[in-house]
Parts: structure tokens; C-alpha cells; sequence
């Protein structure tokens, strides 16, 4: 692996600056809008307001890999995706129990409802598929997602400014998109198909210090999808405390527990039940 270490230093640099800015704030303001009377970040209280709707665990078919696809975000980001298909997989990810499905924002508010009371998250994708709406307009759409009950957030990097070394833009966009979706969790696409092992580990440092809570390797869209040694480098990256999504290209059980072996803790796919059951897919594509 090549590296500017020059620009890497610059990077660490950068980040350092914006983590004490940001520790700094969260110091001054802690506790203050807490009415419980523990002496803790009042954050800690913040709770997935399905919780407490789930009716009954998830009996898949036999023959599922169960444990495998509760690490699975069961995906359907076809721009043509009809409200048919939306309904089909949202049934496919409660027969299988699949820990997620994750559409485009303008059909979460469909799939949310259809998800309401069982375990399954609805994800929405923001700033989707090329990363280059304004920060702003991302946050936005982020906004209004978690408000048409979206649980999780996929989010893709600037992938412009990432290039351009532009760290500055790239935090705050991240930051931005992870504070509208508070208090759910935010993954950051970098589309590593596009980047260089530098801008992998850039965008997986920044990510981190914009308070993200996973990097993703593929939007599905791009020139390839995930590999297993783009995966081993982010994880030796971000370290064991943040997760990794692996998504593109995923088709099989093979394919999916190599990326689990390498470090990741979820999966983006299409092909979700061929993967959990070990049968030929019968869809393809995102």
C-alpha cells in the first residue's frame, strides 16, 4: 500500500483540531437539558421508539442461516422500484428475519409502516448515489427520513472533496448528516471502487471523527463493490470500535462470510435470501 504520510499527517491533524472543538462543546453542554436524576449524558436515554412495539421474535423457514441474516441489510435501491417490489421485500425481510431493509428516502415512509412492530429496521439512503448534494440538502433529507421512520442512515461521502483532500468539507458533511439523524445510527459510504487506499483511509479516519457509526464500502452503483481487502483495510483503519458494512456485489454465503472474516459486521444485499439459504438467486441488482 502506497501513502502519502505527509497528507496523512495533515489528516490526523485536521482531525485532531475538530475532535477537541467537539469534546469541548459535548463538556460544556452535558447534562444540561437532563431531567433523570442519574448523573450521566441524558443521550444514553434515547431509545428506538419501536422498541417497545416489537411483537414477537422472527421464526425464519428451515434451512436459514438465522445468525447470518441478522447481519444483513436486505436492499432494494433501483431508481424503477415499484411499491409491489417495496412490499415484497419488506415480507422477504420478516420471513428471514434480516436485520434491515434499506430503500431510497421517498419509500421509507412505505416501508416503515409495513415494518412497524417486528424486529426489522428500516434504513434510508441519503445523498444517493453519488455523494455530491450539498451538505446541507443531505442533512435535510436525513431530517425527514428519520421523521418518515427511518432507522438508520446510509450516507454517501463527498466523494469530490475526499478526493481534492478538501477534509475540512468532507467532516462536516458527514457531521451535519450524523447530527439530523440523531439518535439513530449513520453509515458513511465511501464507494472505494472510486478511491485510492489513501482516500480509503481518509475517509475512514474522517468518518470517525465526524461521530459516524459505520463506514460502508459500496453504494452497489459504482465500478465494483466490496472486496475483502478493502474491508481488512478499514477495519485496521477505524479499529474494533466502529463498524463496517460490506455492500456490492454480494451474492453468496461464501462471498458474504468472507467479508464477516475480514471485519465486517453487516451486509448490503439484494441477493439476501440465496445468501442465508444457500440457493440460487433469483433477482440480481440493487
Amino acid at each position: 500500500m502506497t501513502t502519502s504520510f505527509d497528507s496523512l499527517n495533515k489528516l490526523a491533524d485536521l482531525v485532531a483540531e475538530r475532535l477537541s472543538e467537539r469534546y469541548s462543546d459535548e463538556e460544556e453542554n452535558e447534562n444540561d437539558d437532563c431531567d433523570c436524576d442519574c448523573d450521566c449524558d441524558c443521550q444514553t436515554h434515547d431509545k428506538d421508539d419501536d422498541e417497545e412495539e416489537i411483537i414477537a421474535p422472527i421464526i425464519a423457514p428451515p434451512g436459514t442461516n438465522v445468525e447470518l441474516a441478522k447481519k444483513i441489510d436486505h436492499t432494494l435501491l433501483k431508481p424503477e422500484a415499484t411499491r409491489e417490489e417495496l412490499l415484497k421485500v419488506c415480507e422477504e425481510a420478516k420471513k428471514y428475519g434480516f436485520a434491515t431493509v434499506c430503500v431510497n428516502s421517498s419509500n421509507i415512509a412505505l416501508v416503515a409502516s409495513e415494518l412497524r412492530g417486528t424486529p426489522v429496521k428500516p434504513i434510508a439512503v441519503v445523498g444517493f448515489p453519488l455523494g455530491a448534494m450539498s451538505a446541507q440538502g443531505k442533512a435535510y433529507e436525513a431530517q425527514i427520513a428519520v421523521e418518515d421512520g427511518a432507522r438508520e442512515i446510509d450516507t454517501v461521502i463527498n466523494i469530490g472533496a475526499l478526493k481534492a483532500k478538501d477534509y475540512q468539507t468532507v467532516l462536516e458533511d458527514i457531521a451535519l448528516v450524523v447530527e439530523a439523524s440523531h439518535p439513530y445510527k449513520v453509515k458513511v459510504i465511501l464507494e472505494t471502487s472510486n478511491l485510492t487506499n489513501e482516500e480509503k483511509i481518509a475517509g475512514c479516519i474522517l468518518s470517525k471523527a465526524a461521530g459516524a457509526h459505520f463506514v460502508k464500502t459500496s453504494t452497489g452503483f459504482g465500478k465494483s463493490g466490496a472486496t475483502v481487502e478493502d474491508i481488512t483495510l478499514m477495519r485496521q483503519v477505524v479499529g474494533p470500535d466502529m463498524l463496517i458494512k460490506a455492500s456490492g456485489g454480494i451474492r453468496t454465503t461464501e462471498d458474504a462470510l468472507k467479508m464477516i472474516k475480514a471485519g465486517a459486521d453487516r451486509i448490503g444485499a439484494s441477493a439476501s435470501i440465496a445468501i442465508v439459504t444457500g440457493k440460487p438467486e433469483t433477482k440480481g441488482g440493487y
